[in-house]
């Protein structure tokens, strides 16, 4: 039996939406599904305002272009996560300043304060794997007066918010909980990664979610970003469609990553029943994973609920016990021969070409590279049978085995 890492939700739920978009209404950009899929987030999250794109990295450079935010300014980011929390930030000529992380894969918020300079504009915490990082603990970061001294404002956005802006990298936390709050109301901003392994998925996607302080009116922001992501026109394809409605204007330099209905056709059957069936099952096989893994002193199981936070259960981020980056290559190895697919969330960005080629070193954030040396993402996705998660876990056990004899 073979069992691969992931796969995503194509159910008849799923082929029936997108028969109904590919049949009924005509449209295949953005459209009246893409809306949809919007208000159906906007809802989960309690949300006031919900743009959907065609990715998550699209999606954080948009804010970081709302933002104003180019040469010369500096983005502050974890150590461990994905190329793209990096990308976003260099995609739109500012630099990433990297803060290694704790023990629990997130931001270490002690060495914040340490990495704010009067260049710094924004800040983006990783919810990695799901888990929602301190965002109490980063927003008394950003409360201290020496920090706010720092911030220089450059245009009337950063004037009008007046302080570091906070984008949550929540590619992996759609469904996780902050103190009783849903991931999307935890910080300013907060982007969405609907890809093909994610919990929700358009095949590629995100979705962004405002969450701006009284001063801004997130609706008219809204309206200005929809142009923002469509080349700066203020009218979409659908909108223009409409009888005498093709007069548009463009007005500003945008981007051009609207999300189309073709891809939100997908996201959106899955999302109607995300908190009533998807997100559940995925908790059921996570802690499967916990009960039985638990019983291994060597298994070390990742974060996922305390008393203040929830995870929404993405991946299982186990770590074997005193192993060597080596050990823990060979285990994979066997895992995978055996018909079992897994994964390494992530390979830290100081140890690859890009980033070490311009100065960015592992040995500067020592936490990131304990977590990543021994680290095994196991499957975790919906419609995974007890059956198959019994031979995940006794392959996995086998492969330890092997490779401590």
């Amino acid at each position: 039996m073979k069992i691969p890492f992931s796969l995503p939700v194509i159910d008849d739920d799923v082929v029936k939406e997108m028969q109904d978009t590919l049949t009924n209404t005509g449209w295949l950009t953005t459209g009246p599904k893409t809306r949809t899929l919007e208000e159906e987030i906007r809802k989960f999250c309690n949300a006031s305002e919900v743009l959907c794109v065609n990715s998550w990295t699209s999606g954080a450079m948009l804010m970081l272009r709302w933002f104003g935010i180019g040469y010369g300014d500096e983005v502050i980011i974890p150590a461990y996560t994905y190329s793209a929390t990096a990308l976003c930030a260099l995609n739109m000529g500012a630099t990433p300043v990297m803060v290694d992380v704790k023990d629990d894969f997130t931001i270490d918020e002690s060495k914040l304060k340490s990495a704010i300079t009067s260049k710094t504009k924004a800040i983006l915490p990783v919810d990695i794997g799901g888990w929602p990082c301190d965002y109490n603990a980063i927003k008394r970061v950003l409360e201290d007066k020496e920090v706010k001294s720092l911030f220089t404002p450059s245009n009337p956005t950063q004037e009008k918010l007046d302080r570091i802006l906070v984008i949550s990298d929540a590619a992996h936390s759609l469904g996780a909980t902050f103190d009783g709050i849903e991931s999307g109301l935890l910080s300013d901003v907060t982007v969405f990664s609907l890809h093909s392994v994610k919990n929700i998925t358009t095949g590629e996607g995100g979705a962004i979610v405002l969450n701006l302080p009284e001063q801004f009116d997130q609706a008219k922001e809204l309206t200005y970003l929809r142009a923002l992501a469509l080349n700066g026109q203020n009218k979409s394809a659908f909108e223009k469609n409409q009888p005498g409605a093709w007069r548009y204007d463009i007005i500003d330099q945008g981007l051009k990553v609207n999300m189309p209905d073709l891809c939100a056709s997908v996201g959106l059957s899955q999302m109607r029943r995300y908190r009533s069936t998807l997100l559940p099952e995925r908790k059921e096989i996570f802690s499967y994973y916990v009960e039985k893994l638990s019983q291994y002193d060597w298994a070390i199981i990742p974060p996922h609920k305390d008393n203040l936070r929830e995870s929404s259960y993405h991946l299982f981020m186990l770590r074997v016990k005193d192993f060597s980056e080596e050990q823990r290559d060979r285990m994979i190895q066997i895992i995978s021969e055996s018909g079992v697919g897994v994964n390494v969330h992530y390979i830290p960005m100081a140890m690859l070409t890009l980033f070490k080629s311009r100065g960015y070193n592992i040995s500067d954030y020592p936490q990131t590279y304990e977590l990543y040396k021994n680290e095994i993402s196991l499957p975790i996705y919906n419609g995974l049978t007890k059956d198959q998660l019994d031979l995940v876990i006794s392959t996995v056990v086998d492969a330890y085995n092997k490779v401590i004899e």
